[in-house]
C-alpha cells in the first residue's frame, strides 16, 4: 500500500462500511455530508509532543534513542514511560532496530540539552521509566529544541512538528499523532455546524503504535490519561437523551469515552486514565460509530475495531481496502465503520429514576447469534442481514 499522503490530504479517500455489509468508496471530502442533524462528532484535540530524543548513554558512551511512550504522573512533564533503542534512526524498520545499551537504574542519559535518569527498569529490555531533573518549563523547552516526532520507516523523510499536528491540535499531550483527526478541516467543521451536526473535543494522550517487538506490541496500548471537558460531557449527555449517535474520530476517542462511561451512556467530565484493551466482546456504552485509519489485523487499533464489526465483515473490508490500494498509517486514507457496536456482553444496566423506572438509556441483550437492542418507545423491528435483531427508537430513523 502507498502510505504517505502529506502532500495533499484533501485528495485522501474514505471507505464507508455499513452495518448491513454495504461498502462505499468516496472522496474524504464527502465526510461532511455523512452524518445526520443531532449526531455528535467527538475528536481528540491533543497536540503531538516531539517525543523522539536522540543522545548518549553516559555510562557506556553509546548512542541511544528514547521514545517517550506514556505519562507516569500528571500534570508533571518530567516523568515518563519510555522505549529505548540503540544507534540508528527511523529509516531502519522498528523491528530491525538495535537494542539499547545495557541499562541500569540510576544511569544518566544525555539527550541534547536535557539530562534524563533511568528511574526504573521494567520487564522488557526496551521498556523503562525515566525522569528529567529540573523544572517543567525547562524540560518542555528542551524537548521543543531537541526532540523530533516519533516516526517510522514508511515515511523516510524527517517529519516536522507541524506535520503531526491536526487542525484542532491544542494542548501538547500525545506521543504520536491522533491521526484520525487529519481527516478534519475547517470546511468540514463548518459544514457540520450548518447542518446541525454537533462537534466536541477531548484530550487523550495517544501513545506509540509500535515498539518493534511483538511481545511488547502485544501490551499496546499502554495506560493513557485523558481529559473530558464539562462541555463535552454535557454534549454527550444531550445526544444520548435525544437518541442521537456519537461518532468517534479515532481509537483514542473511543478509549477515553468508554473509560469515562456511565451505565446510561453519559460520560464523566474531568481527568482519567484509559486502561486495558477494547476488542471483540467489549461492551461499548457511548460510541456508536468510528472514523479511523487503515489498520492491519493484529494491530491494537485493529483489535479495537472488532468491537464495532464482526471478523467476517472486517476481513471483507480489509480485502477491499488492499485491492483498492488504500493508504495506511498516519498519513493515509480513512475508514468509517458506520455500524452499531457488537455488544456481546449479556449485562443489562439501565439507569433507574427515583421510583425505579428505567431511563431513556439503551439496553442490550446478547442471545446466542442474536443481539437485541431495546430503547424506550421502540417502534420498528428490523432483521438485519448479519443475524442481528434491532429494535430502534423512532428518533434515530
Amino acid at each position: 500500500m502507498i502510505t504517505d499522503n502529506r502532500s495533499d490530504r484533501r485528495s485522501a479517500r474514505l471507505f464507508v462500511v455499513e452495518a448491513d455489509g454495504t461498502m462505499r468508496d468516496l472522496p474524504r471530502t464527502r465526510l461532511a455530508t455523512l452524518f445526520d442533524p443531532g449526531d455528535l462528532i467527538v475528536a481528540n484535540d491533543a497536540a503531538t509532543l516531539p517525543a523522539s530524543l536522540h543522545g548518549t548513554h553516559v555510562p557506556s558512551g553509546e548512542a541511544i534513542e528514547i521514545r517517550l511512550a506514556g505519562w507516569l504522573s500528571l500534570p508533571d512533564p518530567t516523568r515518563f514511560v519510555a522505549i529505548a533503542f540503540g544507534s540508528g534512526d527511523h529509516r531502519t524498520r522498528t523491528e530491525d532496530r538495535l537494542p539499547p545499551p545495557a541499562l541500569s537504574t540510576g544511569d544518566r542519559l544525555r539527550l541534547g540539552p536535557l539530562e534524563a535518569v533511568v528511574e526504573r527498569l521494567l520487564d522488557h529490555p526496551r521498556l523503562l521509566e525515566l525522569y528529567f531533573p529540573g523544572i517543567r518549563a525547562a524540560v518542555l523547552a528542551g524537548m521543543a529544541q531537541h526532540g523530533q516526532p516519533i516516526q517510522y520507516a514508511h515515511a523516510p523523510e524527517p517529519l516536522a512538528l507541524w506535520d503531526v499536528w491536526t487542525k484542532i491540535a491544542a494542548r501538547p499531550f500525545a506521543f504520536e499523532a491522533p491521526s484520525a483527526g487529519f481527516a478534519l478541516d475547517w470546511r468540514t467543521l463548518q459544514a457540520w455546524r450548518r447542518r446541525d451536526v454537533g462537534f466536541a473535543a477531548l484530550t487523550h494522550a495517544a501513545g506509540v503504535s509500535s515498539t518493534g517487538d511483538p511481545a511488547l506490541d502485544s501490551r499496546l496500548p499502554l495506560d493513557e490519561p485523558y481529559r473530558i471537558p464539562e462541555r463535552t460531557a454535557a454534549q454527550v449527555a444531550r445526544a444520548k437523551l435525544r437518541g442521537s449517535r456519537i461518532i468517534a474520530i479515532g481509537t483514542s476517542v473511543v478509549r477515553a469515552l468508554e473509560a469515562a462511561a456511565n451505565a446510561d451512556g453519559s460520560v464523566r467530565a474531568g481527568n482519567g486514565t484509559a486502561t486495558g484493551r477494547i476488542a471483540r466482546g467489549t461492551l461499548l456504552r457511548v460510541v456508536d460509530a468510528i472514523l479511523t485509519g487503515v489498520h492491519q489485523p493484529g494491530e491494537s487499533h485493529f483489535e479495537l475495531l472488532r468491537a464495532f464489526a464482526d471478523d467476517a465483515l472486517l476481513a471483507e473490508a480489509s480485502a477491499a481496502l488492499s485491492a483498492s490500494r488504500y493508504r495506511a498509517h498516519e498519513f493515509g486514507d480513512s475508514v468509517l465503520l458506520n455500524c452499531q457496536p457488537l455488544l456481546r456482553s449479556a449485562r443489562t444496566e439501565p439507569a433507574r429514576g427515583a421510583r425505579g423506572e428505567a431511563s431513556r438509556s439503551t439496553v442490550f441483550l446478547a442471545l446466542g447469534a442474536l443481539e437485541v437492542k431495546i430503547q424506550p418507545m421502540a417502534s420498528l423491528i428490523r432483521l438485519r442481514s448479519r443475524r442481528s435483531l434491532k429494535i430502534t427508537h423512532p428518533d434515530m430513523l
